[in-house]
């Protein structure tokens, strides 16, 4: 079947899960008390400080309290949507600052801009929020990949292991599922996407991953992917 766009998650996949673990999390978790307290009283963080405090089940909570929270749920690497649009926030300012850029893997922008060349359409779905996956392609360290995307996809969509999210996505882009390729590391979130008829492609970077055979198609990095 005909591949007209590639769907791509980032952890993993596009990216070294350890650069957002060592750099990332860290960064946003050591400055999120002084954000918070210094930002806190903006229309767009009291929103998702709200929204937080919502998803935990809390009527009423001391700023401090919600802080707390909100570094617990880094720890966990919980996939909340307000905690990603806070870290998101923050990580903005690093990016801007030049603190870091965000990896991605040496063949992977090539490859990118290879698909483009043929026609196919670009789209990003991670856990990460939308403005922050858009920092991530706009400073990374191959420089502005942004304008190779024609669109990002959060957890807003839905889950990433549900096969309905991955529905809403097929509907927003205008596609036929059987159309669209999802790229990612994680069996789980290929599971749903073929469930929801996408194609898929494991990206098995790390050959320890695999126990068993694979039961998705599955690649050592982009250079491997055929459409």
């Amino acid at each position: 079947m005909e591949i007209r766009a590639i769907v791509t998650d980032i952890e993993g996949t596009t990216s070294s899960i350890d650069f957002v673990r060592d750099v990332l999390f860290p960064y946003a978790r050591k400055r999120l008390p002084a954000f918070v307290e210094t930002h806190g009283d903006t229309p767009e963080v009291q929103h998702w400080l709200h929204e937080a405090a919502k998803e935990a089940g809390i009527i009423e909570a001391s700023r401090q309290e919600i802080i707390e929270m909100l570094l617990r749920w880094i720890d966990e690497d919980r996939k909340s949507t307000a905690l990603k649009a806070l870290q998101g926030m923050i990580w903005k300012d690093g990016y801007e600052a030049g603190d870091y850029r965000a990896h991605v893997y040496p063949e992977v922008p090539a490859r990118l801009r290879a698909w483009r060349a043929q026609g196919l359409k670009l789209y990003v779905y991670s856990s990460g929020s939308v403005p922050a996956q858009k920092l991530f392609f706009r400073h990374s360290d191959a420089g502005d990949l942004g304008p190779l995307f024609a669109g990002y996809f959060d957890t807003q969509t839905g889950p990433k292991r549900e096969a309905a999210s991955y529905a809403a996505i097929a509907e927003a882009i205008d596609e036929q599922p059987a159309h669209i390729l999802f790229l990612s590391d994680i069996v789980q979130e290929l599971d749903a996407a073929r469930a929801a008829g996408f194609q898929t492609g494991w990206l098995l970077r790390d050959p320890a991953q695999a126990s068993g055979t694979p039961t998705h198609p599955a690649y050592p990095d982009f250079d491997a992917i055929t459409v």
